[in-house]
This record gives structure tokens, C-alpha cells and sequence, in this order.
């Protein structure tokens, strides 16, 4: 037996205990636990074969009741001793894409996002079209691409806005989006609207999220039906999922909504959420988005996808859009911190707007904990290859 040693300031103790899916050596890949620099082995440490899948989605199918259980075991296990064969070092370990993706919906909750790019795309009209206060507006993505941090992404090749005609090549406008996802727990059958207030206990946890975006890939197919191969290509997701029980004492008012939703959309208590974001490019810190800024919440996000009676499945995925504040220096994506690249950041030394071969970008997460520390989401992370 042996104990788990969790570093004065870890963003990985107890207030947070992340689920991820890893391997070590040739062993078959299974579900964990991360505590400070350790992963602990839960089919081993729980004597428990749900865990033993190479997905979350079995464990989060069982439901509410059964993870505030294991939660609750988990933290009475890593305060005592635990199994000798049951501990890795995370830095011994490769992490997989910890959850079965089901279903991609993103949607666009950030109020200072949706008017930077009003401004920037629609310049001589207002800045948010007439139905964004009313409803949290989205789109479906794909689900077949969502990648674990770490994954290359290769440069999108499609059709952009060529004068007078059309031309096709490998995007020259590639961006990020740095988001919140959230992974739903326990699905719903048909015409089961899930209500703002029954949120925690749908969705099983959050994690970090990239939506890479082709701008000009974007640009010229958006209209009339939204968002296709501009963001199909690829999103990546952070390896660990921070459980919504580990996130209640983030939990914050709105920032205020005028007018107010419909009763559809109201909360009893809201689910703002104080998590503050890092983006870097190459290294180099450019943004610090606030999550606590977002205008729609994810519990109103779920009532909406469901409200017309859609099906909700263990392992379904949504994201929050693009989190900015009003700030520039708290933009999330590189469209808006160089204004379209009229305004470009320097980046090494070097004058950037979008993003070139070999770039790499990292977005790490933290939040408040219930024990007053911060916690964390880990990172995603991507370097940009050539085009195929």
C-alpha cells in the first residue's frame, strides 16, 4: 500500500478530482482519477470494472446518485493508502480522449464575442442580430472529429472567396476558439426537455475546449445555414473532465440578462461559473478569457438544445462559443484580438494575426475550489502541420 502525495497548491487535490482515461506500459486503456502528479488507477484502487473501459461514458451512464458516490469514495480512498499497482505517475501515463463523443453542438454565449464579430463581419448593421438575447444561438458540429489535447491538426484545405470567382487551397485565416465543453452524463429519450435546474444532474463534468476555425473557409459558406467545413476539421478537448460536482463553488450570478429569457430559460439559482482561461501561442501568453463574463449559461444552453424535444445520449457534447470579455487583452480567438487582422499581436518578436505551420497553441483552465484553492482543467493543446 502506499499514499499519494499532493503537492501545497496543486490545482489537482481533492476539491477536484479530474476523470481521464489513460495507459501505462502495454496495460489496456481505463479510467483514472488525476491527484496532484499522480493518476490512480480506479478499476484497481475500487475493485470496480466499469472503470476498467477505455471510455467514461459506462460510468457516467450510471447517473447522479453513483457519482457523488464515488466521489465520495474516491476522496476517503486518496486520504489513506491506496494500492501500490494502482498509482502512475501522470508523466508515465499517455491520456486518451476521455469520453465516447455522441453528439457536437457548439453554440455562441458570449456576448462580447458575438458583437466583436458583428462588428467585424457586419460593419454597417448592428453588431448582434435580433434573436442572440432571446435564445442561446448554435450549431451542430461533427463528432467524428473531436481530438484529446496533444493531437497535431493539419491545416484545412477548402473553397475561400476569390475574385470574381471562388478558389480552393489550404486556409490562410486558421484561428482558435477557446471554450468550455460539456459532457452529458445521463441522456434523455424524446420530447424530455431537461429544465436550467436539473442541469448538475444531466451533465457529468466540463472540460477545456478548442474549436479551430478556417476564417475564410467560414466566410464564404456561413451564409445562409451557418458553420461547416470552416470548423468541422477539427476541436480538440482537454484530456481531464472536471466532474460539475467539483464545480459548485464557481458557481456565480449571470452577468445580466435584458430582456429577461423565457420562462424555458429561467433558473432558480444561476450557473455562471468564475473559470478563468490562458491562452498561449507559442509559448507566449496573448489572452486570459473569463469564463464569468458569458451571457448564457450552460444550464439554459442544455434547456435549449432540448426544448423542441431532441434526445440527449451519454457522451454528448456541447460548447459554450468563444468566451471574450470586454477587454482585448480577454478575447478568445485571434480574429478578435487582431481585429481581422488589421490589428496583428506580436508573437516572439514576430507580427501574427492568424496562425502559421508549426504554431502551437495551449489553453490551460482554473477555477475556485470548495476548499479555497484553485482548481484546475489541465490543458489542450495543438501544434498546427502543413496541409495534406
Amino acid at each position: 500500500m502506499t499514499t499519494i502525495d499532493i503537492p501545497e497548491g496543486s490545482p489537482f487535490g481533492t476539491a477536484n478530482l479530474p476523470y481521464g482515461v489513460f495507459s501505462a506500459g502495454g496495460d489496456a486503456s481505463r479510467v483514472g482519477v488525476r491527484v496532484g502528479d499522480s493518476v490512480l488507477d480506479l478499476a484497481r484502487a475500487l475493485g470496480d470494472d466499469v472503470f476498467a473501459a477505455p471510455t467514461l461514458n459506462p460510468f457516467m451512464a450510471q447517473g447522479y446518485d453513483r457519482w457523488v458516490e464515488v466521489r465520495a469514495r474516491i476522496t476517503s480512498l486518496v486520504a489513506g493508502e491506496v494500492p501500490d499497482d494502482a498509482v502512475h505517475a501522470v508523466d508515465g501515463v499517455t491520456l486518451h480522449l476521455p469520453f465516447e463523443v455522441a453528439d457536437y453542438v457548439d453554440f455562441y454565449a458570449s456576448e462580447h464575442h458575438a458583437s466583436n464579430v458583428g462588428r467585424l463581419f457586419r460593419p454597417d448593421a448592428e453588431p448582434l442580430l435580433p434573436n442572440w438575447k432571446h435564445l442561446p444561438v448554435g450549431y451542430h458540429g461533427r463528432a467524428g472529429t473531436i481530438l484529446v489535447s496533444g493531437t497535431d491538426i493539419v491545416r484545412p484545405s477548402g473553397q475561400r472567396k476569390g475574385d470574381p470567382a471562388p478558389v480552393f487551397g489550404p486556409s490562410t485565416r486558421l484561428d482558435i476558439e477557446a471554450e468550455l465543453g460539456f459532457v452529458i452524463g445521463t441522456g434523455t429519450p424524446l420530447n424530455t426537455p431537461i429544465a436550467p435546474d436539473d442541469f448538475a444532474r444531466h451533465v457529468f463534468g466540463a472540460v477545456l475546449l478548442n474549436d479551430w476555425s478556417a476564417r475564410d473557409i467560414q466566410a464564404w459558406e456561413y451564409v445562409p445555414l451557418g458553420p461547416n467545413l470552416g470548423k468541422s476539421f477539427a476541436t480538440s478537448v482537454s484530456a481531464w473532465v472536471v466532474p460539475i460536482l467539483a464545480l459548485e463553488a464557481a458557481r456565480i450570478p449571470l452577468p445580466g440578462q435584458d430582456p429577461e429569457p423565457l420562462p424555458y430559460l429561467r433558473e432558480s439559482r444561476p450557473w455562471g461559473l468564475d473559470v478563468e482561461l490562458v491562452v498561449e501561442w507559442n509559448g507566449e501568453e496573448v489572452s486570459r478569457p473569463p469564463y464569468r463574463e458569458m451571457y448564457w449559461s450552460p444550464a439554459q444552453m442544455l434547456a435549449h438544445l432540448t426544448i423542441n424535444g431532441a434526445s440527449s445520449r451519454t457522451g454528448d457534447l456541447y460548447g459554450s462559443g468563444t468566451i471574450s470579455g470586454p477587454e482585448k487583452h480577454q478575447r478568445g480567438a485571434f480574429l478578435e484580438l487582431s481585429w481581422g487582422g488589421q490589428e496583428p499581436l506580436t508573437v516572439k518578436g514576430e507580427e501574427r494575426s492568424f496562425l502559421l505551420d508549426g504554431d502551437e497553441v495551449v489553453i490551460t483552465g482554473t477555477a475556485p475550489g470548495a476548499d479555497g484553492s484553485r482548481i484546475g482543467f489541465g490543458e489542450v493543446r495543438g501544434r498546427i502541420l502543413p496541409a495534406g
